[in-house]
């Protein structure tokens, strides 16, 4: 193929080139210098083995590679703003990979369709203290004691030559699949290292040696977290799929904090890929009891969604969608006219996700009778209305929450779906709920950048609407309402519970004197009167989210090391008619020592964790494909 003239394309926003057999070679670097503000680029289906290091892109927001033939992404680092990419059917490319340009590029959302943006960001930042243990431990066992107290400027170079080597060679971390990524970002983070204590030792004198090499000890055990703790990271991708397997054997469990007695039931595989037990990296991200039913619950990660019985641990049924990734399920009752005309009640489950479809599923027919195009984004959560059995809200990465009549199926499952409404957010919805005095006029959603309230009226006539109302959120000495609120629900009629991952908290608001539905115009700031805070991890990650149960005035949250923090609320209600608030403890319901092969599964995130209403049971829903059902004693 000859160089590719600029003539036509100097001001192109979106620039295809797929299926013109392009090598390296043709992407001319003076055609791409003249495309400033170029923001889509496709280069499918060519010949390209890499990529030029000059294309000078420095507005590039979508990439597509697909079908190409290329060896190394490190060059992408040139496109620094890049939010979507693609490179499938490029054969020499593995997860080694996809973890780099993870890594590369700080704003990148997508990666061969999927959203990657929970797993990129623990790519890029340090929490592993296992890690940390591990690196000073190594110094502190075999190093620290080879150092004399006076020494030269030659003994420091040599124990800092000895101790770079035995750590790269004896301290590992992070699975094996991601070796090649772990060495690569052993390289960069050696090679810098070096550099700056060679020019340390240039211009420091003898009497500062101690000093400094400390402190880069320091810094390099810093940085060794940050590269091996990366490799771990891949727990955390968004879903994939699975079928039944009961786990293995379990030593221990315990609750700290409290009274209340739990014992562990069952451990479940239900979702993992390809039946295997050695799945660890499907998520599981939500889970609601079944109407009526104390002890069926539906679970959904990855390419399915199952019914567990909680008291047997058997997984009644199992719906699968191959190249689906669910993110959320919900219940409602539908009363429904029957073959002889007769009517009755059944329970039917939607679940959507990654795909922006809501599947339908006639539970006791044991079949998916219909599909929502809802969105063309993911699906973050979805919701129920309690009081219209037919009304559902679905929450997408598209930036709005749509509410849907999703019709009632005849006999035959004919059935017809309408858009009601449409709710512009400012920012992506996590996490949506009705207030319960008022489930037909008011939603509330925790979003990425703050909590936002919608007046959801039909008889407004309005088809799309903007917020109504944004609250605020301490924030050390100040108020803000720049918080991701990644966690949200009512505990009763009025109490919000709320988890903002910016503060690390978790926080009680009045809904009632919060909210002020007298004020006039739209897109108002209110400051959430805060009733108590609960005391909770200080990790700083994300998408931990919690949940209630009202009937019992219970509140729950997962944490980043496999536990349960619990908060019985029952004997404060009243004391919060008078702020200042309480800072309340936790019961800690700790994760047991599971084996497999006699090994403990990898690094455990709860990603949610549910009561039924009457709490008998709890489900705990993990980042490692693992879910475990609890009973209360």
């Amino acid at each position: 193929a000859a160089p590719l003239s600029c003539r036509h394309f100097m001001f192109s926003f979106v620039f295809s080139l797929s299926k013109l057999q392009l090598k390296t070679g043709d992407l001319d670097p003076r055609l791409f210098s003249r495309l400033r503000h170029l923001q889509k680029l496709d280069l499918s289906d060519n010949l390209l083995d890499k990529f030029p290091n000059s294309l000078t892109l420095p507005d590039l927001r979508v990439l597509n590679c697909n079908n190409n033939k290329l060896e190394d992404v490190t060059a992408l680092k040139q496109f620094p703003l890049l939010e979507e990419l693609t490179y499938e059917n490029n054969v020499y490319l593995t997860l080694n990979d996809d973890y780099k340009v993870m890594f590369l590029l700080q704003n990148l959302r997508l990666l061969n369709g999927k959203d990657i943006t929970k797993l990129a960001n623990h790519v890029r930042r340090v929490n592993s203290r296992k890690l940390t243990s591990k690196v000073t431990a190594h110094w502190e066992k075999f190093f620290r004691d080879q150092l004399p107290e006076k020494h030269t400027a030659e003994q420091v170079k040599s124990i800092k030559k000895k101790f770079l080597k035995s750590v790269q060679t004896n301290v590992v971390y992070g699975p094996s699949s991601l070796s090649e990524f772990t060495r690569w970002r052993w390289e960069e983070l050696h090679s810098g290292f070096i550099r700056a204590l060679h020019s340390l030792e240039l211009t420091v004198g003898k009497i500062y040696c101690e000093f400094w090499f400390v402190f880069f000890l320091f810094c390099f055990v810093f940085v060794i977290v940050l590269n091996l703790s990366e490799a771990s990271r891949e727990r955390r991708d968004p879903p994939q799929e699975t079928q039944v397997n009961p786990l293995w054997g379990m030593d221990g469990s315990g609750l700290q904090g409290g009274a209340l007695k739990a014992s562990p039931l069952h451990f479940l595989q239900c979702h993992s890929k390809g039946n295997s037990r050695e799945d660890f990296k499907t998520q599981l991200w939500s889970c609601v009891f079944e109407p009526v039913s104390s002890r069926t619950v539906a679970t959904c990660g990855g390419e399915s969604v199952c019914l567990i019985d909680c008291e047997t641990g058997t997984v009644l049924k199992k719906y699968k969608v191959a190249t689906e990734e669910f993110f959320s399920v919900a219940w409602t009752t539908l009363t429904m006219v029957i073959s002889d005309s007769r009517k009755k009640a059944h329970n039917i489950l939607a679940a959507a996700g990654r795909r922006g479809i809501v599947k339908l599923i006639h539970v006791a027919a044991d079949f998916c009778y219909g599909e929502i195009k809802a969105h063309k984004k993911p699906i973050a959560t979805v919701c129920f209305s309690p009081t219209q059995e037919t009304h559902l809200f679905t929450a997408s990465y598209d930036k709005r929450i749509a509410l849907w009549d999703i019709g009632i199926p005849d006999c035959d499952y004919n059935f017809k779906a309408s858009q009601l409404l449409v709710l512009e957010a400012a920012s992506i919805p996590l996490r949506i709920a009705l207030v319960p005095t008022c489930p037909e006029q008011y939603l509330l959603a925790g979003c990425e950048d703050g909590c936002f309230a919608w007046n959801i009226k039909l008889d407004k006539g309005q088809k799309s609407r903007p917020f109504e109302a944004i609250f605020q959120f301490p924030d050390d000495e100040s108020m803000t309402t720049s918080h991701r609120v990644d966690g949200l629900a009512f505990l009763n009629d009025d109490v919000v519970v709320s988890k903002s991952s910016k503060p690390g908290c978790i926080y009680l608001w009045s809904w009632s004197r919060s909210f002020d539905a007298k004020g006039k115009g739209c897109q108002r700031t209110m400051s959430a009167v805060i009733l108590a805070e609960l005391e909770w991890s200080t990790t700083d990650m994300s998408y931990l989210t919690l949940s209630t149960c009202p009937a019992k005035d219970y509140v729950f949250c997962g944490d980043e090391k496999g536990s349960v923090w619990m908060y019985n609320l029952s004997n404060y209600t009243t004391a919060w008619d008078t702020p200042p608030c309480p800072l309340f403890s936790p019961q800690i319901l700790k994760w047991p020592e599971l084996r497999v092969n006699g090994e403990q599964p990898p690094e455990i995130l709860v990603n949610n964790v549910v009561a039924d209403p009457a709490f008998t049971y709890l489900v705990v829903l993990t980042s490692v494909n693992i879910t475990a059902i609890w009973k209360k004693s």
